[in-house]
C-alpha cells in the first residue's frame, strides 16, 4: 500500500505540474498522449486502492450533482468596489485619498511613501473565493453579500486553471474572476442547440450549477487578483501579493500596470480601453489600487467600499431600437417607475427588451413615444437607459401617460414634485411584496430564505396583509406553496423566528421609512437609544441628531403618527418581537465598559468584522476605524497589520484571539 501511495503522489505531483504548464502558463512540456498514459495510470491506482489524493486531479471530474448549495461564512469580507465613470471622478479619488494620506504624515513620525498604484483589467464573469489548508483546496465558494457565499467547491475543482495544491501551507483566502473564454463560447455555441448568451452568464451559471459536470463542459478559466486572508504577514503591496499568487501556481493575468501619477493612469485605462476587445476574456473597465498595504490599512473603508481602490468603468455603447409599450412599476415606497419594453436588441451578447424611464417627466424631455426609435446605452448587467428618441417625425407615434390609478392595486396616486406615488401602502400588493423582502433583508432583519420571490408567493398564496403576519406562519402554511419541502419551510419559519430580537438599527431600516437607510438608522439609534424615544420625538429632536435634515425628520415623524404603522408596530409586540434598546440594561449606562471605544484588526474564526462590531456595540460599546490615543481596546485577530503596532506604542489594551470569548462575557455582564 505504501508503494501505491508513494507512486499516487508522483503521479499526481507530475499531472499537476503538466496542467499548471498548460492552462496557467500556455506553455506545455508534453504532449496530450504523455499526459492521458499518466492520467490513466492514476485511475487505475486509486481503483486499486481505494485512495483518492485530496489535489489528485482526477477530482476534476465532477459528476456528483448536488442537492443544494451549502452556505459559506467568508474569512474575510468581500466588499464591492466605489465605481468611477469618468476620468475627472478618478482624480477626484486620487486627491480626496492624498489629502489623508498627507494629514496621516503630518501626525506621524513613520511617514506612507509616496503614491503608487496598481491599474489592473476588470473581467467580467463571476468572482469566487478560495479557501486552502495546509497547501490544500478545501473550499471554493461565490462572493454573495460580501460576508456569507455559497460552497461551490465541487464546481471550483473542474476548472482546469485553479491549482487544487499550493506552496503555501498556512490558511489563506485568494479571490479571482471566473470567466468563459470567448474562444470557448463561440466553440460552446458551435455545438451546442441551446446557445449561450454572453460570457459573464455562461460564467456564472456553470459555477451555480449544481451538477459539476455541467460546470466542466463550458470550459472556464480563472484569472486571481488579491489574497483577502492570510494568516502572516508575508507581502507589503500589491505588487508583491501578485508575485505571491504566481508562485503558488495562480494564474495572474500579466497586463497589471504600476504607475506613479493621474497622467499614467489615465493612459493605462485609455490602452485597456482600446486593447479589450483584442483579448480572449469579457472585460467591462479597469480597477485601480493603491500599492501600498499600509496605506491602504491608514485609508480604511466606507460603509460599504475601501478608499484604496476603486473600478472604473469604460463608456457604454449605444444601440437604436423601438419603444413597443411602457409599464409602470409600483415599489415599495409606492413610487410609479415606467420601464420601456423594446423590440428585442442585442448588446453584448444579450437580448435587451426593456429599459428604464425615471419619471413622467423624463419620458417628456426625452420625447419618447409608444412606437419611436430611441437610443438605448447598457452598462453590465444593469438594465439599459433610454437617452433620447432619434426621430421624433415618425408616423404611428402614440403619448405615454400617466396612469390614473395605481397599476397595482387601482387606489387613487398623488404626486410629489417629479414622481408619483399610490395613495395606499397598506393594501398595495406591490409595495407589500417589496417591502417584506426589505424587512428580511440583510441591513434589516436579516431572515435567511424571505426572497422578493418568496414575499410574493406569501402574498399571493397566504393573503399576508402586512409585514407582522409572517410571525403568524406556520408549517402547514408554508407547505402549500410550491417549492416549498418541509427543510426549505423549517429553515424558513426558524430564520423568522430568530429574528424576533432584533437590534433597534436593523429594525429601523427594515421598517422602509422613506429616506431612512442603514446609517440613519444606526445615526437614530445611537441618538435615542430606544424605539419608544424615537416614536415619540418631535421635529426639533430628530433635527438634532448628526446628519438629519428637514426632509428625513419630517418623514421620520409622520411615519410613526399613522395609526396604520401604529397597529403594526402593536401586533409586532403582540407576536413576540423584542426590539433591542441601547438603554435597555443599567449595566450599560453603569459599568465599566459602557461607552469604551475598540478597534478591530485582523480576522476571527467565527465572526465576520461586522458581527463582531455587532455584539459589541449592543454591550454599550463604541467602535472606531483607527487606533489613537483614545482608544479603549484593540481587538487583535489573524493578520492584524500596522494597528497592533500603534497600540503597543500608545500603551492601548489588547485583546488577542484567545482573550476574545473572556472579553465578550466580561463585556456582556
Amino acid at each position: 500500500m505504501d508503494d501505491l501511495k508513494k507512486r499516487m503522489e508522483e503521479l499526481v505531483k507530475k499531472l499537476n505540474r503538466y496542467a499548471y504548464e498548460y492552462y496557467t502558463l500556455d506553455k506545455p512540456s508534453v504532449d496530450d498522449k504523455v499526459y492521458d498514459r499518466l492520467f490513466d495510470e492514476l485511475v487505475s491506482l486509486e481503483k486499486k486502492s481505494s485512495l483518492v489524493l485530496e489535489d489528485s486531479p482526477t477530482r476534476r471530474v465532477g459528476y456528483k450533482v448536488l442537492d443544494e448549495f451549502q452556505k459559506h461564512i467568508h474569512l474575510h469580507p468581500l466588499l464591492s468596489l466605489d465605481k468611477a465613470r469618468t476620468k475627472d471622478e478618478i482624480k477626484d479619488w486620487i486627491r480626496r485619498n492624498n489629502r489623508l494620506v498627507d494629514s496621516y504624515n503630518s501626525d506621524h513620525k513613520e511617514k506612507l511613501p509616496e503614491a503608487e498604484y496598481i491599474v489592473e483589467y476588470k473581467f467580467d464573469g463571476l468572482t469566487i473565493n478560495l479557501t486552502y489548508e495546509n497547501g490544500l483546496l478545501v473550499k471554493g465558494a461565490t462572493r454573495g453579500d460580501g460576508y456569507t457565499g455559497e460552497d461551490v467547491t465541487e464546481q471550483i475543482r473542474t476548472i482546469n486553471s485553479i491549482p487544487l495544491s499550493i506552496s503555501y501551507k498556512g490558511r489563506i483566502e485568494v479571490q479571482g474572476e471566473g470567466v468563459m473564454p470567448l474562444s470557448k463560447l463561440t466553440k460552446y455555441n458551435e455545438k451546442n442547440e441551446i446557445k449561450l448568451k454572453n460570457a459573464r452568464n455562461a460564467a456564472a451559471g456553470a459555477i451555480r450549477n449544481l451538477d459539476p459536470g455541467k460546470t466542466k463542459e463550458r470550459n472556464l478559466d480563472t484569472y486571481f487578483y488579491n489574497v483577502g486572508y492570510i494568516e502572516e504577514e508575508i507581502f507589503h503591496s500589491q505588487e508583491e501579493m501578485l508575485n505571491f499568487l504566481r508562485e503558488n501556481k495562480f494564474k495572474v493575468f500579466e497586463s497589471s500596470k504600476k504607475v506613479h501619477s493621474e497622467d499614467e493612469i489615465e493612459k493605462c485605462l485609455n490602452y485597456i480601453d482600446e486593447n479589450r476587445t483584442k483579448i480572449d476574456v469579457l472585460t467591462d473597465g479597469a480597477v485601480i489600487k493603491i500599492n501600498d498595504l499600509k496605506t491602504r490599512e491608514v485609508l480604511g473603508f466606507t460603509n460599504r467600499f475601501p478608499r484604496w481602490a476603486i473600478a472604473y468603468k469604460f463608456e457604454a455603447e449605444e444601440f437604436e431600437t423601438t419603444v413597443e409599450d411602457c409599464l409602470w412599476n409600483v415599489g415599495r415606497t409606492g413610487k410609479l417607475t415606467p420601464i420601456a419594453i423594446l423590440s428585442p436588441v442585442e448588446i453584448g451578447g444579450a437580448t435587451v427588451r426593456r429599459a428604464t424611464l425615471n419619471n413622467i417627466d423624463d419620458i417628456r424631455r426625452k420625447n419618447v413615444m409608444i412606437n419611436s426609435t430611441v437610443l438605448i446605452r447598457r452598462s453590465n448587467e444593469v438594465i439599459p437607459e433610454i437617452i433620447r428618441a432619434i426621430d421624433e417625425d415618425e408616423d404611428g407615434l402614440r403619448e405615454i401617460n400617466l396612469p390614473k390609478f395605481c397599476p397595482s392595486c387601482n387606489s387613487d396616486l398623488v404626486e410629489d414634485g417629479v414622481n408619483t406615488y399610490c395613495s395606499n401602502p397598506l393594501e398595495c400588493p406591490s409595495q407589500l411584496i417589496y417591502s417584506l423582502s426589505h424587512f428580511a433583508s440583510r441591513e434589516g432583519l436579516n431572515i435567511e430564505g424571505l426572497s422578493e420571490k418568496t414575499a410574493e408567493a406569501l402574498y399571493k398564496s397566504l393573503e399576508i396583509k402586512d409585514i407582522s403576519d409572517i410571525y403568524k406562519l406556520k408549517m402547514e402554511d408554508l407547505l402549500r406553496l410550491d417549492g416549498f419541502k418541509k427543510k426549505k419551510a423549517t429553515n424558513l419559519l426558524n430564520a423568522i423566528e430568530n429574528s424576533k430580537n432584533p437590534s433597534l438599527k436593523n429594525f429601523l431600516f427594515g421598517l422602509g421609512i422613506r429616506f431612512v437607510g442603514a446609517k440613519t438608522s444606526r445615526d437614530l439609534e445611537n441618538h435615542f437609544k430606544s424605539l419608544n424615544a424615537i416614536k415619540n420625538a418631535s421635529l426639533e429632536d430628530l433635527l438634532a441628531v448628526s446628519d438629519i435634515g428637514e426632509v428625513t425628520a419630517e418623514s421620520i415623524y409622520t411615519f410613526f403618527r399613522e395609526d396604520r404603522i401604529l397597529k403594526v408596530l402593536e401586533k409586532f409586540e403582540n407576536l413576540g418581537l423584542k426590539i433591542k434598546s441601547l438603554d435597555s440594561s443599567p449595566k450599560k449606562e453603569s459599568g465599566k465598559f459602557s461607552g469604551k471605544s475598540f478597534v478591530i484588526s485582523g480576522s476571527f474564526e467565527g465572526y465576520t468584522r461586522k458581527e463582531l462590531e455587532g455584539k459589541l456595540e449592543s454591550y454599550g460599546l463604541v467602535s472606531r476605524s483607527s487606533v489613537s490615543k483614545n482608544t479603549d481596546y484593540l481587538l487583535v485577530g489573524d493578520s492584524p497589520g500596522s494597528k497592533l503596532d500603534k497600540a503597543i506604542e500608545l500603551g492601548v489594551n489588547i485583546i488577542d484571539k484567545e482573550m476574545l470569548n473572556t472579553f465578550l462575557e466580561e463585556v456582556k455582564e
